[in-house]
């Protein structure tokens, strides 16, 4: 049996950050560090997508950025310029190609391709990490593993999932504004969801049409493909064209605590430690901040139960998230009131929480205030009644 200090479970972005976060840092240099996961990571298997103000730290694996962003609703439509940020995509294999290299080079980390087949963690303080073909022992494993299963039949708090299936086309004739990405775009039926179309154009014969939805079930591959092929001819007029690739995920977007299914020795990372923005979706970016922290983390020798804190921010995306569980089809002028109201720049600045206090009231006033009210009333009850269980 094999010995570790660190096994890191799963190299896709929180793995892969964590592996090199670790690799570079002298302060880790004597630690043996074991990366896992069942694919080779040779295809392009996923895209990322984000906003930053000028440039970061994933320059060199951005394939295409967009200056200026589109937001469509039932009333307004409207092409917003996001200067000073820029959205900005990463494709998964281009990701792979530039991690998976740095991580062999360094000397204490090691990457294998193996599946994970059980975690156990044993009286002696350490845990056991076998796959089909070898078994390993550590003192501290950090998963990235996620399944909704793990959320359990009756969560605590409500669970919608942004769901999607994504067509990259080409097209004979030029349709696309290259310069320009659709942020959403929510001019499709919603037939009481909150459903929007999402377009990266990367030339003006080439994009990624993507039809996403923001809500509790999944729905028939054959109902995303079908609304793909109707926006196509709707907005783009576009009925030949050519599929070259297809995506398909789904991300939880919860305010459940992850962080229960943390142990002294097993840490959670990346979707499955709860590092999606819960009201969006958005996992990038959100994952490299919170690398950098569980790094720092570490170098104090901090307590990894310490390490999860709810901020403000969180109790803002449990009422918008409160509110799409029960009326899921006010998605769509929720977000059209914010875009018509606020520039997307203090949107996006938001969503990456940064804002002050007096800025995030200013968001919030823009929608309807009713259901938010109304959201804060019912989980308020709730804290109430939860508590008096407790007594």
């Amino acid at each position: 049996m094999t010995e570790f200090d660190f096994i890191i479970i799963g190299a896709g972005a929180a793995g892969l950050m964590l592996a090199d976060g670790l690799g570079k840092d002298p302060a880790f240099k004597d630690k043996q560090i074991l990366l896992l996961d069942k694919d080779s990571k040779n295809k392009n298997d996923r895209t990322w997508c984000f906003w930053e103000k000028d440039e970061g730290p994933f320059e060199e694996i951005v394939s295409k950025r967009w200056e200026s962003i589109y937001f469509g609703g039932k009333e307004h439509k409207k092409s917003y310029a996001i200067t000073p940020y820029s959205y900005k995509m990463v494709k998964g294999l281009d990701f792979y190609r530039h991690f998976l290299p740095k991580i062999s080079s360094y000397p204490n980390v090691h990457f294998r391709q193996e599946a994970v087949t059980s975690v156990n963690e044993e009286p002696n303080g350490f845990v056991k990490v076998e796959t089909p073909s070898a078994r390993y022992h550590t003192k501290q494993v950090f998963n990235s593993l996620f399944s909704y299963e793990s959320l359990g039949e009756h969560p605590k708090y409500p669970i919608l999932q942004q769901h999607f299936i994504g067509w990259f086309v080409k097209t004979k004739e030029p349709v696309f504004n290259a310069g320009r990405a659709t942020f959403m775009d929510f001019s499709v039926d919603q037939k009481d969801n909150t459903r929007f179309m999402y377009v990266l154009p990367f030339t003006e014969k080439e994009a990624l049409v993507e039809y996403t939805l923001f809500s509790p079930s999944l729905l028939k591959d054959e109902e995303y493909e079908q609304a793909i092929r109707d926006y196509m001819i709707s907005e783009f007029n576009s009925p030949e064209y050519e599929i070259t690739e297809k995506e398909k995920g789904s991300i939880p977007m919860t305010c459940y605590d992850f962080s229960q299914h943390n142990t002294d020795r097993i840490f959670h990372i990346g979707t499955a430690g709860g590092w999606s923005k819960p009201s969006t979706g958005y996992t990038f970016m959100n994952t490299a901040r919170k690398t950098k922290a569980l790094i720092q983390h570490l170098k104090e020798e901090k307590n990894l139960s310490d390490f999860q804190q709810k901020s403000r921010f969180w109790y803002y995306d449990l009422l918008l998230l409160n509110i799409l569980y029960r009326r899921n089809d006010l998605g769509r002028s929720i977000f059209e009131s914010l875009f018509r109201k606020r520039k997307p720049q203090l949107i996006l600045k938001f969503l990456d929480e940064e804002t002050r206090w007096y800025e995030d009231i200013y968001i919030m006033m823009a929608p309807n205030p009713i259901p938010f009210i109304k959201s804060l009333i019912r989980h308020a009850f709730w804290v109430i009644s939860a508590e008096k269980k407790r007594w």
